[in-house]
């Protein structure tokens, strides 16, 4: 049977117009994480776990090239790369036509679609002030006429959302364009990030409070159910623009094999990703060995020479077909956080400063390199890690030095003796000294404890740990409630110095970046200087005096830079941890054949 011309002509666009590869529902991504997320809305959260979800959810103007290392930004539901004028001063973004928000009752029943006006909206909504958002720093000072609409707000108790600024104008439906004061370098890096995200002003006003539990995106995936602090459920948006692999090929054998799998299949790929929260190291890593996980990522320090011994596959993970990735992550933990407005351990007076110096000076940093880490760290000499513009390999500091003796003779020279005998010194006014540091519940936590315990015990300083889980330390510290915390790591935002060294900057502080309440002008005016300049060497020695005076100061402890092993199942195929994005599950496939294989 011969078809007509026509009727060949309508098949053949039909064929071109169908995705070649939908979402399967059968294929399911499992994956735990270990800290509880907090909620998912882009304004108002700041944790790295709801990242992961809002991630997921919601579009960014710019995303990451997947394979490419060093990292690359690449358009997210932008057309393209934005028109920079001004020096960088000035941005101009182009949305792509014919994106569409998940189906939500809000739109009626009709389809939504994304416009210029959402990302404008997302942006003023930083500026709120009842939202109280810890995002704010990344905008606040810089958008022409944003901050003068968020003071208004502060004196009449209501943000105008309609009120015009000049820096944030939507000149057509797809169109947005940015005006700063002054050039930003990391701008665009902040535009990648989960914070300006194509967000429906109708849903927003419809749910109020309760958007923070029921986010409406144009993301690969839409939240399906949610049981916080325990399981979160996302389905694939069957709104979601038809979209295809399209990044570079990578550089090794393994990420060509991962362009070569993705190309020309329709993302997501997988119908269903499956989160729940394991705190504890051992039923995580016990639920990924039975199966029960599609990959675990920052494998437990405790079963890395068990896994991976000399930094090698064991054989019987290999045989199983377990694939394995370790790197130095672009992070950096803060071993102690402190308080600077705390009146014990806070300040600037010379005694508080060398009360601080001498903790940082008294802890074992070695030890818990060797044995709580297993080796699988770092040791970080300045607050920017590998990765990130600005680090200098070459630059060796005191930030790892373990000198009991010194910090004993510190305490006694300002007066931090024992008084009463019982071993422990008081303060240089005789009142007892007694530190609190948060640490969470967990048996990793409780190592990490011991090591601080008993570093301490050696130089007379008395110290308690207060438990408690992450969200409620996080809630603690930014309202400054808390001395000093031994749970805190930083992830790279974006690639650059910046990104770690704003954790010190004064005007950040809490609830802000720098919940430490940091604020030193000599460190502030070097910071307001590297902003102006680009990535550079001028950049690099300003990077480098702000750490000098960081360490002298002493208002937190470095700590390391992470070495991260990550498994996966063989029967997931094209995973790849980036350095910055939080996931990346629409990449994500299932071979279900090696799947049923494996678990018999």
């Amino acid at each position: 049977m011969r078809f007509g011309r026509h009727v060949v002509l309508a098949l053949a666009a039909l064929c071109v117009s169908q995705p070649l590869v939908a979402a399967d529902m059968n294929k399911i991504v499992r994956h735990a994480f270990r800290v509880a997320e907090t909620s998912f809305d882009p304004a108002r959260e700041s944790d790295r776990y709801s990242a992961f979800i809002i991630e997921a959810l919601f579009d960014s103007l710019l995303t990451y090239d997947y394979l490419a290392r060093p990292v690359k930004l690449v358009p997210g539901v932008a057309e393209a790369l934005p028109d920079i004028a001004d020096s960088g001063a000035t941005y101009t973004f182009r949305i792509k036509k014919g994106v569409y928000f998940a189906d939500d009752p809000v739109f009626k029943g009709k389809k939504r679609e994304l416009t210029a006006q959402d990302f404008a909206y997302s942006m003023r909504r930083m500026y709120d002030p009842k939202l109280r958002s810890p995002n704010l720093y990344f905008f606040e000072g810089k958008i022409i006429g944003a901050d003068e609409v968020m003071l208004q707000a502060k004196k009449t108790g209501k943000y105008n959302y309609d009120a015009p600024i000049a820096g944030l104008e939507v000149l057509d439906r797809y169109t947005l364009r940015i005006r700063l004061k002054e050039p930003d370098y990391n701008f665009l890096y902040v535009m990648a990030m989960p914070l300006v995200m194509g967000m429906a002003r109708e849903v927003v006003e419809h749910y109020g409070e309760d958007t923070r539990s029921h986010p409406v995106g144009t993301g690969p995936f839409m939240l399906k159910e949610w049981r916080r602090s325990s399981k979160i459920v996302l389905e694939a948006n069957p709104n979601y623009r038809e979209e295809y692999f399209s990044g570079s090929k990578g550089e090794a054998a393994e990420d060509r094999a991962i362009a070569d799998n993705l190309r020309g299949k329709r993302l997501p790929i997988v119908g269903r990703i499956e989160v729940v929260i394991i705190e504890e190291p051992q039923p995580r890593w016990l639920a990924f060995s039975n199966k029960e996980l599609e990959y675990i990522e920052d494998l437990p320090n405790e079963f890395v020479n068990i896994v991976a011994p000399n930094a090698r596959l064991a054989p019987t993970l290999v045989k199983q077909g377990v694939r394995m990735q370790r790197e130095p992550q672009p992070e950096i933990t803060i071993t102690a956080f402190y308080n600077m407005r705390d009146p014990v351990v806070g300040g600037y007076a010379p005694e508080k400063i060398a009360l601080r110096r001498a903790m940082n000076l008294g802890y074992n940093q070695a030890e818990e390199l060797m044995i709580v880490r297993k080796g699988q760290a770092i040791l970080a000499e300045s607050p920017i890690p590998p990765g990130a513009a600005g680090y200098d390999a070459d630059f060796h500091s005191i930030a790892g030095e373990y000198e009991p003796a010194r910090a004993k003779a510190l305490l006694d020279l300002f007066g931090y003796v024992d008084r009463d005998g019982d071993g422990y010194r008081e303060m240089p006014d005789g009142r007892p000294l007694v530190l609190e540091f948060g640490s969470p519940p967990t048996s990793d936590f409780r190592e990490y404890d011991q090591v601080w315990k008993k570093s301490m015990d050696a130089i007379g300083i008395n110290i308690k740990f207060k438990k408690a889980r992450w969200p409620d330390l996080n809630k603690e510290s930014k309202a400054g409630r808390l001395q000093v915390g031994s749970f805190l790591a930083w992830y790279a935002d974006y690639p650059d110095g910046d990104n770690f060294l704003q954790l010190l900057y004064g005007p950040y502080s809490s609830p802000q970046a720098n919940a430490a309440n940091f604020a030193l002008p000599a460190f502030d005016r070097l910071y307001e200087r590297a902003r102006r300049i680009p990535d550079s060497p001028e950049r690099t020695k300003l990077y480098q005096e702000m750490t000098k005076l960081f360490l002298v100061y002493a208002p937190w402890r470095l700590g390391v830079h992470r070495v991260q092993t990550h498994l996966n199942q063989p029967w997931l195929l094209n995973y790849k941890k980036h350095p910055i994005l939080h996931q990346a599950w629409k990449y994500f496939d299932v071979d279900l054949e090696k799947q049923r294989a494996s678990v018999r």
